[in-house]
C-alpha cells in the first residue's frame, strides 16, 4: 500500500469516527438586543438614564454653598480642577429624601457649557433591558418627574423610568436657579 493510499484510508477512518461521536451544530436562536443605561433610586422609585447622558458618577462631593439660589441648587464643588454645580435632584421635583447627604451620588452630566452633579439617592451602575420590554406609556409616573420620564423598561416584574437627563438641562426651571424676590 502506497503512502497516499494509507493517508487516505486513515482520513476515511476519522471522518466515520467524527460523524459518529460530533454534536449536533446548536439550534438557531434569536438575538435579543438590549438597550442599556445607568440605574438609580429616588424617593423611593428606580430609574435609569440612558448610557451617553451620563460622564461619570461620584461619591458624595463637598461644595461651597451659594447664597441666594433655590434650595435644590447645593452649591459648587471642585472636581478635579473644575467648577461643578451640585443639583439635588430630589429637591428639584419637590421630593425629600431621609438619607445622609454622604451616602448619596452624583450623576454628572458634562454636555457644552452645562457641567452639573445630580444628587439622587442611590445608583445601581450599568443596567441593561430587553428593547422589546419598553412602552412609551410607564403606570404611575409623578406629576413632578413626568417631563423628564421618556417610558419604562419591564425587568423581573419592576418598572425602570427612563429618565431624559438633557430634557432636564433644558428645562427653564432647572436653569434658573437663582429664587426670585
Amino acid at each position: 500500500m502506497s503512502a497516499a493510499s494509507a493517508a487516505y484510508i486513515k482520513l476515511a477512518e476519522y471522518l466515520t469516527r467524527f460523524r459518529t461521536t460530533a454534536l449536533e451544530l446548536p439550534s438557531r436562536q434569536d438575538v435579543v438586543q438590549y438597550w442599556s443605561g445607568i440605574g438609580f433610586m429616588l424617593d423611593g422609585r428606580v430609574y435609569v438614564a440612558p448610557l451617553e447622558q451620563v460622564s461619570e458618577i461620584l461619591m458624595s462631593t463637598p461644595y461651597t454653598r451659594l447664597p441666594g439660589v433655590h434650595h435644590w441648587m447645593k452649591g459648587v464643588a471642585n472636581v478635579r480642577g473644575r467648577l461643578m454645580a451640585v443639583m439635588d435632584l430630589a429637591g428639584f421635583l419637590d421630593k425629600k429624601t431621609s438619607l445622609q447627604e454622604k451616602r448619596r451620588r452624583h450623576l454628572v452630566i458634562d454636555h457644552g457649557e452645562l457641567y452639573t452633579g445630580l444628587t439622587v439617592d442611590e445608583v445601581y451602575g450599568m443596567q441593561h433591558f430587553a428593547v422589546d420590554t419598553f412602552t412609551d406609556q410607564p403606570e404611575g409616573v409623578d406629576d413632578a418627574a413626568r417631563p423628564f420620564v421618556e417610558g419604562a423598561y419591564m425587568r423581573d416584574g419592576e418598572q425602570w423610568l427612563v429618565f431624559n437627563l438633557m430634557q432636564l438641562a433644558t428645562d427653564p426651571r432647572f436653569l434658573q436657579v437663582a429664587r426670585a424676590g
